[in-house]
């Protein structure tokens, strides 16, 4: 979870008040934030924040913002959101970059003279929207740049990276963009976001001087923000222009809480975008969510009035409308996190306090115990941990990239297939994975410098389509294992299996098969009481090569949860 450092006069000044240590902690479950540790010397706060949906509560403005907003029981003001009058300057992005890295966003901030602590703070937001928001900024980067040397338009393009010169941060002589990736820290840290590609990314202004290289690093003449700097020019690219666009919004309004003028800039895309071809930054983009209620009313457990719900949503930055028993509800423009209802009904609790809700105790007394799948997992993992094989934890939300493409599944597949998340905050976590092999795979990939050979098992839910559910989904327990060294093989991992199998009282069968993660005439079904119950064999060289794993592999994988009992 993020942690951030907060300065307390800073926090108190955003709040426009003094805060007390008392208030301090009744307010700071608000953000799902607690104190870690006080600097009484220096007046810096270290805060952890329990929620890494809400990427605007990573900074001292969004924390400041919050409690404020409750404390006034109605959303702050954002003029900019509104239409502007008159043509707006602009970013032109040129053909190709849909290709590399297609999306970018920006706008003007005039009027705030840039204090230590605002810079602070400025340079902490930028690095954990990129780092963590971002995924190490291959997906949001951010740049920050003084606005008077600076002449719009601003065109975004690609270019050549033995031709393209220019002065970096950190360095006082001209790198070409080749040398930047080879020699420059930040070069060497995220050049891999470009690889494979001939021409790179290039920011320049209407002047034809050089803003930045995005991803990797801004130009020491324009991009050198100091203390003192009044106007700034924000942009950020990504391969999400959602994610681009809220990124956007949190800094915007972060600098408008600092007494900023923000204005905002058009930006000219050649393609299409879900938001059109030209679009306008910052903006408000979340749409209305309709709500019950009754909905918020049985998920609390308390009975509701239409007053309270108005008034706890509305001191929590919401914007809302309606009457009777329907609302219909709108995010802030620095959120974007609201996926269902329920996460509504949460903000309500949140606002309301989870003080006020009266406890109540059970009715029935009741004997915990492990299910029986439970038991029988606790069973198949002692037998593994027996046979030499490491245990690993993954969670069950993936990639669609890990999932499906690195696994060399062709579109159409019946195993390409799987339940994806709506409003996705992040490419990590937009799947729910339909097997258990991705994850073992992303393990060894990163295990190169281990010594072999590598026993790696890993014992968890799946979540695969099933048009005849009732949610047209079903869950089901897995263990797969992933075998890595000179000489794995199909044998090997068979002789595993067999093992495993005999232990557990399972007959089973194998049936040659073939499936695109596996090299032909090498992999098999495995079968028990009539079911197809999971895949054994070697793993294709291509799957390896998207994963960047040089040993050859074997694995198996299977269902558990079936009415078989192990041998007591």
């Amino acid at each position: 979870m993020p942690t951030i450092s907060v300065n307390r006069k800073d926090l108190d000044k955003l709040l426009g008040r003094p805060a007390t240590d008392k208030e301090l902690e009744a307010w700071l479950p608000l953000v799902k934030g607690e104190i870690k540790e006080v600097e009484a010397a220096t007046g810096e706060i270290r805060l952890e924040l329990q929620d890494s949906n809400r990427p605007d509560l990573w900074c001292v403005e969004g924390i400041a913002r919050q409690i404020r907003i409750k404390l006034n029981g109605r959303p702050d003001s954002y003029p900019y959101l509104r239409t502007a009058k008159g043509r707006l300057d602009q970013i032109l992005v040129e053909q190709g970059l849909e290709r590399v890295r297609p999306f970018i966003g920006g706008c003007k901030v005039r009027g705030y003279k840039i204090a230590a602590e605002g810079l602070t703070q400025l340079i902490q937001t930028q690095e954990k929207l990129a780092d963590i928001f971002g995924r190490k900024r291959r997906t949001v980067s951010i740049g920050l740049y003084r606005l008077p040397s600076i002449k719009f338009p601003v065109t975004y393009a690609l270019a050549d990276p033995d031709r393209t010169r220019f002065r970096p941060l950190g360095y006082t002589e001209p790198m070409s963009l080749r040398e930047i990736l080879e020699i420059h820290p930040k070069g060497l840290e995220y050049g891999g976001l470009l690889s494979g590609h001939d021409q790179v990314p290039l920011l320049r202004d209407a002047k034809g001087a050089v803003l930045s290289f995005p991803p990797i690093i801004n130009s020491r003449d324009v991009g050198e923000v100091q203390v003192s700097d009044a106007d700034l020019f924000i942009e950020v690219t990504g391969m999400d222009l959602r994610m681009v666009m809220l990124a956007v919004n949190i800094l915007a309004a972060n600098l408008h809480d600092r007494g900023a003028s923000i204005e905002p800039v058009e930006v000219v895309y050649p393609y299409k975008t879900a938001y059109g071809r030209t679009v306008r930054m910052p903006q408000a983009f979340s749409k209305p969510r309709a709500i019950k209620l009754s909905d918020i009313s049985t998920a609390l457990g308390d009975a509701f009035s239409l007053k309270d719900v108005r008034a706890s949503l509305a001191s929590y930055g919401y914007t809302v409308t309606g009457s009777g028993s329907r609302l219909l509800v709108s995010l802030p423009s620095y959120r974007s996190d609201l996926m269902h209802t329920v996460d509504v009904i949460e903000d309500v609790a949140i606002s309301r306090g989870y003080n006020t809700f009266g406890p109540i105790m059970p009715a029935t007394f009741t004997v915990g115990g492990l299910s029986r799948i439970e038991q029988l997992s606790d069973k198949v993992r002692e037998l593994m941990l027996g046979f030499g094989f490491q245990e690993i934890v993954s969670n069950i939300l993936s990639a669609r990239v890990d999932l499906i493409h690195r696994m060399r599944l062709p579109d159409g597949h019946p195993e390409a297939r799987c339940v994806e998340i709506d409003n996705v905050m992040s490419q990590s976590y937009e799947c729910l994975r339909q097997w258990v092999l991705p994850s073992l795979l992303r393990v060894e990939s990163a295990s190169s410098r281990s010594f072999y050979p590598h026993f790696l098992f890993e014992l968890g839910e799946v979540v695969v389509p099933d048009p005849q559910a009732e949610t047209g989904t079903r869950s089901e327990v897995r263990l797969g294992a992933l075998l890595a060294h000179a000489n794995a093989n199909f044998s090997e991992a068979h002789s595993f299996l067999d093992l495993l199998c005999f232990y557990l009282g399972w007959a089973y069968t194998l049936t040659p098969t073939d499936h695109p993660s596996f090299l032909e005439g090498r992999v098999g079904r495995v079968e028990r009481d009539g079911n197809v119950v999971g895949l054994i064999g070697e793993l294709h060289p291509e799957v390896l090569e998207r994963w960047q794993i040089t040993m050859p592999c074997s694995a198996f994988e299977q269902v558990i949860d079936l009415p078989s009992k192990p041998q007591s």
